[in-house]
């Protein structure tokens, strides 16, 4: 990936943010699924990004939350040579937060090639940073370079998390949250995957785990958080699947191994 794809995508994401800002005050609400909220500026920011990549590069596929553009074509999900390069947009990630004019939401672009996501592009426009990460050239706020916190001590750290919509209080996640509660410093549940990956990188939050967001919440920020130097794996320990993230990321090797044993119960 280069520049050029940066460049787009920065673009593609300042348009969506656009459209997400123009109907902060005036937003039609509706639910996907229980506790599962859409609005008409998820839709209207997922087709002005759409328009935008799609013109530039229409031979690439392209991942969406909405409009039933959830899968990846087969030969991209198997990482096959010939696969063209999808992006990978979830136009409004924090929708709750949006909906109730909080804080902690942003668009994010993702481009995965080659069997990887590449390239990874968040913006938060209630604070007008936009959050960048070419393959091998670092992770940026704003044109800054990030890195991770370096923390290594669980009773030191500042850890977030992610629950599924209409998660109830007999969920494994309920009880891992408890424990690490304990152990940690503090704990969020800010409402954003894509950020909370942004704010790992940016040695903001120490930590993060999710296991129940899909590849559009994740995809930019598993690139930024990497170049970051932060500590990416799947949750448990294995590998990172980018088409079924169930991770957790963290600041150090030390801190990502004992964020793990204490989610699994080790």
């Amino acid at each position: 990936m280069d520049n050029a794809h940066l460049r787009l995508a920065v673009d593609a994401a300042r348009a969506g943010a656009a459209e997400l800002m123009s109907r902060r005050n005036d937003r039609v609400v509706r639910e996907k699924a229980p506790k599962d909220l859409v609005t008409d500026a998820d839709l209207a920011s997922q087709k002005a990004i759409r328009d935008i990549l799609t013109h530039a590069y229409p031979d690439y596929a392209f991942v969406g939350e909405e409009e039933g553009e959830n899968d990846p074509p087969a030969n991209v999900r198997a990482g096959d040579p010939d696969a063209p390069p999808c992006w990978v947009v979830d136009p409004l990630d924090g929708t709750i937060n949006f909906v109730h004019r909080l804080q902690s939401f942003a668009v994010s672009i993702g481009l995965y090639a080659a069997g990887k996501m590449r390239l990874g592009v968040i913006y938060d426009p209630t604070r007008d940073e936009m959050f960048t990460a070419i393959d091998g050239q670092g992770a940026h706020c704003n044109g800054q370079k990030m890195s991770a916190s370096g923390c290594t001590a669980m009773d030191e750290s500042l850890i977030a998390c992610s629950f599924r919509a209409g998660v109830t209080a007999d969920s494994p996640e309920v009880a891992r949250f408890v424990k690490v509660l304990e152990k940690c410093r503090s704990l969020r549940r800010l409402g954003s995957c894509a950020l909370n990956m942004c704010y790992v990188a940016d040695g903001r939050l120490d930590g993060y785990w999710a296991t129940n967001v899909a590849a559009w919440d994740s995809a930019a920020g598993t690139v930024i958080a990497r170049e970051s130097g932060a500590v990416l794996e799947g949750y448990g320990g294995g590998a990172f699947d980018d088409w079924n993230p169930k991770f957790c990321v963290s600041a150090t090797p030390e801190l990502q191994s004992l964020l793990t044993q204490e989610l699994n119960g080790s």
